[in-house]
């Protein structure tokens, strides 16, 4: 592995003015500034319908699950900021996890995941800061074999946390991503250098 992890970055929302996009780009930069060789995608750009048995055995896994597969695959780490929606993670991120999940002809659906690591953020206008859905995302990939690192930052008032540039305008806040952030990128050198 070159010394620059590769690190997959996305958020759980496809909304233009989502909050965790705002989030994410947050943590993003830190990752960049800490050596991660990150790629910043949008999910909104990899549509899915959702994931149904039938379906899947009328057409096989839809071309934007392989693409997302084969993304996953290419990263060591991943760093995924999730909203809350009633107290879980995002139908779109749940979606989108379930379809990559599949098995896909003789690959196991775990490969996408296995060996993987990952941060955690959220951000919601609630005063609760995503605490709810958090864990439930964090079940999620360990049962898919992913490392998920201990902790996670959740921004709560997230529609009032970010300024004109899009920094969080608390400075431990902002300070939590970038550590977050940092941590991922060392935790896939350590576990993949």
């Amino acid at each position: 592995m070159p010394d620059n992890p590769k690190i997959l970055a996305f958020a759980g929302s496809a909304r233009t003015d989502s909050l965790n996009k705002k989030l994410i780009a947050v943590a993003v930069q830190a990752a960049r500034a800490a050596g991660g060789d990150v790629t910043l995608i949008d999910l909104h750009d990899y549509p899915l319908p959702v994931y149904d048995g039938d379906l899947e055995a009328a057409q096989g896994i839809p071309a934007n699950a392989r693409r997302l597969k084969d993304l996953f695959k290419a990263h060591h780490g991943l760093l995924i900021s999730s909203p809350e929606n009633n107290a879980s993670v995002s139908a779109l991120l749940k979606n989108t996890i379930d379809w990559i999940s599949r098995d896909d002809g003789s690959e196991s659906g775990l490969v996408p995941y296995k060996g993987k690591v990952a941060a955690l953020l959220t951000a919601t206008p609630s005063a609760r800061g995503g605490v709810r859905g958090i864990p439930h995302l964090r079940a999620i990939l360990d049962t898919l074999s992913v490392l998920v690192l201990p902790g996670q930052v959740g921004v709560a008032h997230a529609d009032k946390a970010f300024d004109k540039n899009g920094e969080l305008i608390d400075g431990k806040l902002q300070t939590a991503a970038q550590a977050l952030a940092g941590r991922l990128v060392e935790t896939c050198k350590v576990l993949h250098g």
